[in-house]
């Protein structure tokens, strides 16, 4: 068993917001019967104790949803004081949060500060953008209260950053995108993500973007930020690419040759191998009733890992195929698990451009970095 981290769902699929391109909100029919989907005391206590007591040299846990805000402050107060009673001496405890913000309070964000959490907060852009396709339950839009959570967290000095989902609500405008996340709202970090989701004919959905838009949009965005922002902007995809250049190891899930960095955990302990692939026929155990390493060497764990480096054979000779590694799974199948892995991204026309506009300059950067 090597090291891995944890994505937690603590709230399973429950979500304030009703934003219309989420995949997980369906995931809530593995669990009917229940209005409510929370991860009570015992769960927690299992997940923390099992988990810190692996030995690894650092032990992540990432929450995510649905919302994880929706747990209240006094599940992250059990959280810390969990952590505390059962971290190994000398342990390196990572604590984050993916969060739509609108939640955030100004106790809970001080607690966050206090305890050095990293959260990721999700803005598609400004309101008239952000609002298209992330209202709450009743059509309003959601982006005057993600404002509200950003200022929180400012004024608690909690570290941040930006995640933005290039929908078609935000393809064709990179620049404006880019400038109002660093300009207007002042981000230092940021991911942007790509919006592919397929219907059950296997057709792009309507808010889903094709390859030429991701390619043009990514192009756009590192032109200006390697023009003005090289030395002061992080943006996760940049960075992996350096970093991989540099070390020859994947920061990044997608850019890695096996899908086994993470393990999902469900509000009840149900544990899956990826949340795009959150589906009864993945499950791999439960944390109250297996252990890590029963979950871990599960054969289907295996099996799903290996889909990874299962590629099409024109990947074989493609310069692009040490960095993007076939693509997530996903971008290749939709999130059926069944489907035979060695097809060609959907986005394989565009990793192809990327690299090919962005690769030169950041190898020259990586240079300039090995020899400082």
């Amino acid at each position: 068993m090597r090291p891995f981290s944890l994505l937690i769902k603590p709230a399973g699929a429950d979500c304030n917001l009703r934003c219309e391109y989420c995949f997980y909100l369906g995931r809530a029919a593995l669990y009917p019967g229940r209005a409510v989907h929370r991860m009570d005391t015992p769960t927690l206590t299992r997940l923390v104790r099992g988990f810190l007591a692996l030995p690894f040299p650092a032990h992540t846990f990432a929450f995510q949803g649905g919302e994880p805000l929706l747990m209240g402050e006094a599940f992250y107060r059990d959280l810390l004081a969990l952590q505390r009673r059962y971290a190994r001496p000398g342990a390196q405890i990572t604590n984050c949060v993916q969060t739509n913000g609108t939640l955030l309070t100004p106790s809970l964000a001080r607690l966050f500060a206090d305890n050095r959490f990293l959260l990721g907060v999700s803005v598609d852009g400004p309101a008239a953008v952000h609002d298209l396709r992330r209202p709450d339950p009743a059509g309003r839009g959601s982006h005057a209260a993600v404002l509200r959570g950003l200022a929180l967290l400012r004024d608690a000095h909690v570290e941040h950053n930006l995640l933005t989902l290039v929908s078609q609500s935000n393809v064709h405008d990179p620049l404006g995108t880019y400038r109002y996340l660093r300009d207007t709202l002042g981000c230092r970090f940021m991911q942007f993500i790509e919006c592919v989701e397929f219907g059950p004919d296997g057709a792009p959905l309507p808010y889903a973007i094709s390859p030429d838009e991701w390619a043009d949009f990514v192009i756009a965005v590192f032109d200006e930020w390697y023009a003005h922002d090289l030395r002061s902007v992080s943006v996760r995809l940049f960075d992996s690419v350096v970093a991989k250049i540099l070390t020859g190891n994947a920061n990044s899930c997608s850019m890695g040759a096996d899908c086994r960095d993470y393990l999902v955990v469900e509000h009840n302990g149900d544990v899956y191998p990826c949340d795009f692939f959150v589906r009864p026929e993945l499950r791999l155990g439960n944390i109250l009733e297996n252990d890590w390493d029963e979950i871990w060497d599960h054969p289907l764990h295996a099996a799903f890992g290996a889909r990874k480096a299962q590629t099409h054979p024109d990947c074989a000779g493609c310069p692009c195929h040490a960095f993007c590694q076939g693509d997530c799974p996903k971008n290749r199948t939709g999130h059926d698990p069944a489907a035979d892995p060695r097809t060609l991204s959907y986005l394989c026309p565009a990793w192809k451009r990327i690299y090919a506009h962005i690769l030169p300059p950041l190898r020259r950067e990586a240079e300039k970095l090995r020899r400082r």
